[in-house]
């Protein structure tokens, strides 16, 4: 490598390419804008003006009668089983949905409600046969089944409308409540809107339409700073306000942050496709690799199998290189606003420089 390639390398390695999670992107100027601007009041007395629009605006959209801002995913998940369930009772739930695996155990630790883990589908579907095998019956030695919780995307991948439809059937014949963790509801929306046509709006609603409550995030895709919002009938919605002052979650002038995620609301879900179409251009950059295997994305996700001790190594080499990535079970590249596609670009180059070296 000549002196004036390493000098353009070390320009590039200046800029870090940021992949490990949509979680990492930082306000817009526009954002930050409507921040400064947001009036503001005490949401715990419920007079926080930017708060109220929030709510009352998402859950309008997604066709719920309430909503309630909180001030992570994590919250809103735990206030809503907390709210459909009581101690004691059971919720169904896939091995690898963040309300069960990647929350710190919070529905047991702090709810006293008892995860029945399944087995995903390669689709990431919970397979209806065993969702039905595994409610109990109305017997005091079992703890009481009373809720099905549902991952959309889940991995990156969109749960299809007809399993929706058929999932929240099985469920209602069976008196079971329905949760959607909807941390990246508008990422599937998005995709289902492509594949189908319509508008992302519009799709949103139609998968909400098959739950009791949904929790949607703002701080990842849509790229506000903080804040998720449970949405659910209006007495749902009283029971989780009771659970967030518990959980610690009854903020004052939080209307800042509504105020972010109002902006991204409204101008940051169609820009999801292009974060799609990012992850795409990876995953086709990345293949024919060695020992690398990769799944084609559904949304802004790129899982990659590898050897654990390559992808260990892979990782380390990467973040050199000025690519940060994450391989806690699977080597994951996450697209987002923050990224475009020279940084897309870097990432694959910088992949294919270490396998180069492998070799």
């Amino acid at each position: 490598m000549n002196a004036s390639t390493n000098a353009a390398v070390n320009t590039d390695r200046a800029k870090v390419v940021d992949l490990r999670s949509d979680t990492v992107t930082q306000p817009t100027a526009a954002m930050r804008a409507a921040m400064a601007a947001a009036p503001l009041g005490d949401d715990v007395f419920g007079d926080d003006p930017s708060v109220n629009a929030l709510q009352t605006a998402l859950a309008e959209r997604l066709g719920f009668e309430a909503g309630l801002f909180m001030p992570t995913g994590t919250q809103s998940n735990l206030a809503a089983l907390m709210a459909h369930c009581e101690r004691g009772d059971e919720y169904i739930v896939g091995q690898y949905a963040h309300t069960y695996r990647w929350e710190g155990g919070g529905a047991a630790v702090l709810g006293s409600i008892q995860p029945q883990p399944l087995n995903h589908a390669a689709d990431g579907s919970l397979p209806l046969a065993d969702v039905e095998a595994n409610i109990k019956p109305d017997d005091p030695h079992f703890a009481r089944t009373r809720l099905l919780a549902l991952e959309n995307t889940i991995g990156g991948k969109v749960l299809p409308m007809g399993y929706l439809a058929q999932a929240s059937e099985l469920a209602q014949r069976h008196g079971l409540s329905r949760h959607l963790d909807g941390a990246r509801l508008f990422n599937a929306a998005v995709a289902v809107a492509a594949a189908e046509g319509g508008d992302p709006y519009a799709a949103a609603k139609r998968i909400c339409s098959h739950f009791d409550s949904v929790s949607v995030c703002f701080s990842k895709g849509l790229g506000a700073p903080a804040g998720s919002m449970l949405c659910g009938s209006r007495e749902l919605i009283r029971r989780a306000r009771r659970a967030r002052k518990m959980l610690g979650g009854a903020m004052r002038q939080t209307g800042v942050l509504a105020a972010a995620a109002h902006h991204a609301l409204d101008h940051h879900v169609a820009r999801l496709g292009e974060d799609h179409v990012l992850a795409t251009r990876l995953a086709e950059g990345l293949q024919g690799l060695p020992g690398l295997t990769v799944e084609a994305p559904q949304t802004n996700m790129v899982f990659c199998d590898v050897d654990k001790e390559i992808a260990t190594q892979l990782v380390a080499h990467l973040k050199r290189e000025g690519v940060l990535s994450t391989g806690l079970y699977k080597l994951r590249f996450v697209t987002h606003l923050d990224v475009d596609a020279e940084g897309v670009d870097r990432a694959i180059a910088a992949t294919r420089r270490f396998f180069q070296a492998q070799a």
